[in-house]
């Protein structure tokens, strides 16, 4: 079997040793003559698996006590609407600061649901660095300040935490969770999508302030409504109960290796090597601000964009994939989430010189 090295911005490459632990455990989980798939969400068997997954996940983050931990569905996009029908009732307001593609879709889909203010845009360097907060005009009647930590698409990243003062900060994570120690008490709300650093797609957590709950417009329905999810157990309805397992399985795994220190210099080090190579180059470039460039979505352009189709084309004969830029803005992404090996992203930069040296 040859597995390709997976650079697709998610759903994204899993660790190995998860997959075939998975493998094993397909037709019977621990002696239950069963896979997890068939479990019932309610039998002891999956209760266990889903109460150690979020132990896992609250050891890891660090969440303290005060907070609410969900397992949820519909993925950052849900998301999107979830938030403002549980947050925005407070004042109906919010803050939006729009640091890319994903931020400005959050932000419209509040307006559906409160009054938004865009409180900065980055729009100016088209989104090629994050506004500095010095530049931020936040509202004090906010309910809260979202941000999109990392956006996968221009592949910006906050690399520190915007201070909202007593307006809770509200963060999409989906692209960067995991991938670095994080001070979740400075924000009242994060949520990411599983399919980048967690496990399959279906899964979506939500780790919440509980003293924000209690706020839901009338209109959210009962399954996105963040405090019955919660005196649920995240069981109100039917959960992603294999992507739970999955997500388990890769918490264990990450916390054998060393947990958030130990991805945060394993992720340092892989986009080290491959912004480095761009730097150097004069065939490839980086248009990214150099304090705002991502760990974890490196996005960069060939001199010729004729030459796109021929580099996406090599780079699969030579076992590369997922390496196209996302098709609003063209160019190429490599997606080195804490999966991606440093292996992979050398064979990725020895490519890249090979193919500059015939075409450059």
């Amino acid at each position: 079997m040859t597995r390709v090295f997976n650079f697709s911005p998610g759903p994204a490459t899993l660790p190995e040793p998860v997959l075939r632990q998975a493998a094993a455990e397909m037709l019977d989980w621990n002696g239950s003559g069963m896979s997890v798939m068939e479990m019932s969400h309610r039998g002891k068997e999956f209760m266990g698996i889903h109460a150690e997954a979020e132990d896992l996940l609250a050891e890891l983050m660090g969440i303290p006590s005060g907070y609410q931990i969900l397992f949820m569905q519909g993925g950052a996009i849900g998301e999107n609407a979830i938030v403002p029908m549980n947050l925005i009732g407070a004042t109906g307001r919010a803050d939006y600061v729009l640091t890319g593609d994903w931020s400005k879709k959050s932000a419209k889909e509040a307006k559906t649901y409160g009054t938004v203010n865009v409180a900065a845009t980055g729009e100016a360097s088209k989104f090629t660095a994050i506004p500095k907060q010095s530049e931020w005009k936040l509202d004090p009647g906010a309910s809260y300040v979202h941000i999109c930590s990392n956006e996968t698409i221009g592949g910006v990243q906050f690399h520190w935490t915007p201070d909202t003062g007593k307006v809770p900060l509200v963060a999409d994570m989906s692209s960067d969770i995991l991938s670095r120690p994080l001070d979740v008490s400075k924000y009242g709300l994060i949520y990411a999508g599983a399919q980048k650093n967690i496990g399959p797609s279906g899964l979506t957590i939500v780790v919440v302030r509980k003293d924000l709950l209690g706020h839901a417009l009338p209109v959210t329905p009962s399954a996105f409504n963040y405090q019955i999810q919660g005196e649920a157990d995240s069981m109100y309805n039917t959960p992603p109960t294999y992507a739970i397992y999955i997500a388990g399985l890769v918490l264990k795994h990450v916390k054998a290796l060393g947990g958030m220190p130990a991805m945060a210099e394993h992720n340092a080090r892989k986009a080290k090597i491959l912004y480095d190579f761009l730097d150097g180059s004069s065939f490839f470039r980086s248009p990214i601000s150099k304090e705002d460039r991502s760990l974890m979505n490196v996005t960069f352009w060939l001199k010729d964009d004729k030459l796109d189709d021929p580099f996406v084309k090599g780079a699969l004969q030579h076992g590369i994939s997922g390496i196209k830029g996302h098709r609003s803005v063209g160019g190429m992404r490599a997606s080195i989430y804490n999966a991606m090996s440093v292996e992979g992203v050398h064979a990725l930069v020895k490519y890249m010189q090979d193919f500059e040296r015939q075409h450059g």
